[in-house]
């Protein structure tokens, strides 16, 4: 910027300068000789003077013998009568005012508008990243000192992938260490993880550990609408880098380059395939890169080139997954040092009610928690926030000021207590966290079941009990209210995914084996499975829509029949949450069971109600068979966010 600065000056002066040289050359000089008005006046008077140009105050004329002259005469009022008696020819000429600067500049724009816009596109077909002659310039930006504000240290939960990133910036700063025993510097590290898992985070701590020149750029920036652009820009960003080598080349989304070629319909002259061609020449070709370590970031390594991703090109494929519970929790405390805490905030167990939560999941939970603290005038997040924020990201913001009738509220507290129930009485299920017929986000209810351990893989009761509990709200309105509600739409569509899963991808089928049957969609590209058919016979596919739909009714069945022998628990359920509108895993046992359950003393944090044993006893306290049996109707709901059951 300084720089143009400079060259807008500079120019400004050379055509000022310019201009002031043509007014001096253009304006007229006096040639003849200058002089007194005393002279002139005796010359006047004795007859030498032929004629005289008078303007204004200056006087030009001629001597007899033609000898020019000029002076300057004051105000003389018999000056006319003077020269009239010596016979003196007199001209009269008009005042003619100096020029100003503003005639001056008005005179002068059109041609100072020309020069400028001549010097404006020489300066661009001269080069540089982002003017309009230098499309093939690489619009990598180097990182310096001063970006570098993020280290190893604000990365939390990714242990093993910063562990081998260090390995790099170490690397850099003493390659002896390892050269000596014949090791030689990776050319390439490709960080591939689900998006919010802390890629870009990695990268920045490199750029502020390595201490060296850190490049940055996105995979998008190759691609521009010219023929060439793209495979132009990457020869420019390598030679930059050997310019500067040792250093790192940060490339975020590389699967906008990097896709798999020969997908597209545009042939071996498609722009992306030439710059990805270029980019692998780059990196391992001919011409040795030493120095220069490419890192590349993507949450779709399907799709990538295979020959990008060899040895010799990306020779570490680091996974930055999705954190466990240890993960979570450090992951918390580092986003959790710029906000105070109350005594009652217990990391550990947010991180345990928060399983699948990646690194910016977490973030915003605290952000979240700390803004609804803000607006509630506290000094300190509490407990309660963390906990009003996680029900906010995992079911949706709570919809109030909704008006629903009280049928349609029965409704629903029918529907949801019919999955809670079904929930709580099939061994092997996710433990229920909480249970709101508030509305929320697009769901008028919602049923939240948060698991106690990780979990990895599942087996097949798992799978058919999560069946089972889809269909629990259908059940519950078919069993006491006698009618069936689009609110269970959503339940049966995921019901029917997971027993085509089953049967289709993880071969759970006893009938059918442990086949795989279908493509899967994950990895279509456009142009390499177009006019591609099923792999299976029509025969197959009319016995696989069969144990689909076995294993859903039958799941169905189950639910009813669970439902049906525990109609007190299903009324008493749908009776405390039109009361209290939200039931925490706590309540729910008490109205089920009578008491607390062991799993949901051990897996689940029990909410804020210390006070609860001083309530007195209402529909959420009484033991199930001391209520009435009511009915009513209901309604289901439709939407699904984290571990919620609609």
């Amino acid at each position: 910027m300084n720089n143009l600065y400079k060259n807008i000056a500079m120019w400004l002066i050379i055509i000022a300068t310019v201009v002031l040289m043509f007014n001096l050359i253009s304006y007229k000089q006096p040639t003849a000789n200058t002089i007194t008005f005393t002279d002139f006046i005796a010359s006047v008077e004795n007859g030498s003077v032929s004629e005289v140009t008078i303007q204004g105050n200056d006087i030009a004329g001629k001597f007899e013998g033609d000898k020019p002259f000029v002076t300057y005469s004051p105000q003389y009022p018999d000056l006319i009568n003077k020269l009239r008696a010596s016979g003196v020819r007199i001209t009269a000429a008009p005042v003619v005012d100096s020029p100003s600067w503003g005639t001056i500049f008005v005179s002068w724009f059109p041609m100072i508008l020309l020069i400028g816009v001549w010097i404006f596109f020489m300066r661009q077909m001269q080069g540089g990243g982002g003017k309009a002659m230098s499309f093939g310039k690489s619009k990598a930006k180097l990182l310096t000192e001063e970006n570098h504000k993020i280290t190893f240290a604000d990365v939390a939960g990714i242990e093993e992938a910063k562990d081998e990133l260090e390995e790099i910036v170490e690397f850099l700063r003493d390659p002896k260490k390892f050269t000596k025993l014949g090791g030689k510097i990776p050319k390439g590290v490709l960080l591939v993880g689900a998006p919010g898992t802390g890629k870009t985070l990695l990268a920045k701590a490199i750029a502020g550990e390595a201490g060296v020149p850190f490049f940055t750029i996105s995979g998008s920036d190759f691609v521009e609408m010219f023929v060439g652009v793209g495979a132009s820009r990457v020869r420019d960003l390598f030679m930059q880098g050997k310019k500067n080598a040792p250093c790192l080349i940060f490339i975020d989304e590389i699967d906008a380059v990097g896709r798999h070629r020969g997908a597209g319909l545009g042939g071996g002259h498609d722009e992306r395939e030439q710059t990805l061609n270029q980019l692998l020449v780059e990196m391992d070709g001919f011409e040795s890169n030493e120095g220069v370590i490419i890192i590349a970031a993507t949450n779709r390594p399907d799709v990538l080139d295979p020959a990008l991703l060899r040895p010799g090109r990306f020779d570490r494929n680091v996974v930055v997954s999705k954190p466990d519970v240890k993960g979570r929790e450090a992951i918390l405390k580092v986003h959790v040092s710029n906000s105070p805490l109350a005594d009652n905030v217990k990391l550990d167990e947010i991180a345990r009610g928060t399983p699948g939560f990646t690194g910016a999941d977490l973030a915003n939970l605290v952000n979240e928690a700390a803004l609804m603290a803000a607006r509630k005038g506290k000094d300190k997040v509490e407990m309660e926030e963390f906990d009003s924020a996680k029900d906010k990201l995992l079911m949706g913001t709570e919809r109030r000021s909704m008006v629903i009738s009280d049928e349609e509220k029965k409704n629903t507290a029918y529907h949801e207590a019919g999955h809670t129930l079904v929930a709580r009485l099939i061994p092997g299920t996710d433990p229920i966290h909480k249970v709101s017929i508030i509305p929320r986000g697009m769901a008028l209810g919602v049923t939240q079941q948060l698991p106690i351990d990780e979990r990895h893989t599942y087996n097949t009761e798992y799978l058919l009990n999560n069946v089972a509990v889809l269909m629990g709200g259908r059940a519950a309105e078919e069993l006491i209210l006698k009618h069936m509600t689009t609110g269970a739409g959503n339940d049966i569509e995921r019901a029917t995914e997971i027993a085509r899963k089953m049967i289709c991808e993880w071969g759970m089928s006893e009938k059918l084996g442990p086949l795989s049957f279908g493509k899967k969609e994950e990895q279509v590209f456009l142009g390499r499975d177009i006019g591609q058919s099923r792999d299976f016979s029509e025969e197959t596919a009319i016995a696989i829509d069969a144990e689909m739909k076995d294993i859903v009714k039958d799941n169905y069945s189950r639910a009813y029949k669970l439902l049906e022998g525990h109609q007190d628990e299903l009324h008493g359920l749908a009776e405390a949450l039109l009361e209290k509108e939200s039931l925490d895993s706590v309540e729910i046992d008490t109205i089920i069971f009578g008491h607390v359950q062991e799993d949901t003393a051990k897996g689940v944090k029990e909410a804020a109600k210390s006070s609860e044993v001083d309530k007195p006893e209402g529909p959420a306290t009484k033991p199930a068979k001391e209520r009435e049996d009511k009915g009513g109707k209901g309604h289901g709901v439709k939407g699904r966010l984290g571990y919620i059951v609609d």
